[in-house]
């Protein structure tokens, strides 16, 4: 408090106490608890040196710590912080990371992110999408020619690989569709493994190592255009509605200015350089130019719901 305030606060305690010795007694019970949880407030902040970025875990994290690199330079550059990327091995790593302290800016994947919220005081705000607002992905059962699988209903009495438990798209959301479309249910009509990756089970898939599985579309699709898998050892045999897809955002307790800077490198992020080559980040996610801004419990309604 400056020394004018100091001054003017005297005086009117002076003039208050003349008039009404109660209501002084209140107005200073209600001032010493206002700045109590102002300091308290302001204590809770963090204002890291370095900041810890992740990316929703994946089958190469030295891959995606080339990817992320421009992204990297520019909120470095917005920040005025080093920036380092820290691949985690598991989404539930990822999620403690951030509720320990150690990870204050990520990319989590669908399912992961309301665990996120809830646990580990994550902000989701953006996620990635195109100039027409355009963003998601779907779920796809896929299987291969000559599984004996043409439709859902031949998943009975089969095994269905998932990713992991907290994946929407790998999990929850095919367990959800094969219950309610044809009342099947895990462990009676049929059995479930666990790959652990959606690019494990692709692969698995295109090897004829599972006959089906349950997959995120986006990460089909850029295993295709990398080469690392023939479309048409893969066929689709029903896909979703559209989901959101990974959600990009922050721990909550980061110092304010810090965290519209973060905002503003998301919001502001060229994917085409000034000389229009690719940014690193572009190479890798091509139908994808920007970050779109969303509301979380909008976006995750029927996610959340689970």
């Amino acid at each position: 408090m400056s020394k004018i305030c100091q001054v003017i606060f005297l005086i009117d305690l002076v003039i208050m106490f003349k008039r009404n010795q109660r209501l002084v007694v209140k107005k200073i019970i209600l001032i010493i608890l206002f700045f109590t949880f102002s300091f308290a407030d302001t204590k809770k902040y963090i204002d890291p040196y370095t900041l810890v970025f992740a990316y929703t875990p994946n089958e190469n994290p030295a891959l995606y710590r080339n990817v992320w690199k421009d992204f990297i330079r520019y909120m470095e550059k917005v920040t005025g912080k080093n920036v380092v990327f820290f691949p985690y091995q598991t989404n539930m790593a990822e999620i403690k990371a951030m509720k320990a302290g150690m990870l204050h800016i990520a990319g989590f994947s669908t399912g992961s992110v309301p665990i996120a919220v809830k646990k580990a005081g994550f902000v989701p705000l953006y996620v990635m999408g195109n100039s027409k607002g355009e963003y998601g992905y779907k779920m796809e059962f896929i299987t291969y020619e000559g599984s004996g699988i043409e439709s859902l209903k031949d998943i009975k009495g089969r095994t269905l690989t998932l990713t992991a438990p907290s994946s929407y798209s790998g999990c929850k959301l095919p367990l959800k569709i094969l219950k309610q479309k044809l009342g099947y249910k895990e462990g009676k009509d049929f059995d479930v493994g666990y790959s652990g990756r959606h690019s494990k089970s692709i692969l698995g898939v295109s090897t004829h190592k599972f006959k089906v599985a349950s997959i995120a579309s986006s990460v089909k699709n850029r295993m295709i255009k990398e080469g690392r898998v023939l479309k048409n050892s893969i066929k689709v045999i029903y896909s979703s509605k559209k989901y959101p897809t990974t959600g990009y955002g922050y721990i909550n307790n980061l110092e304010p200015k810090l965290a519209k800077k973060i905002d503003y490198a998301f919001k502001n992020f060229k994917w085409i350089k000034s000389d229009g080559s690719k940014t690193s980040l572009k190479k890798q996610f091509f139908s994808h130019d920007r970050f779109i801004p969303i509301v979380y419990k909008k976006a995750w309604r029927e996610i959340i719901k689970q």
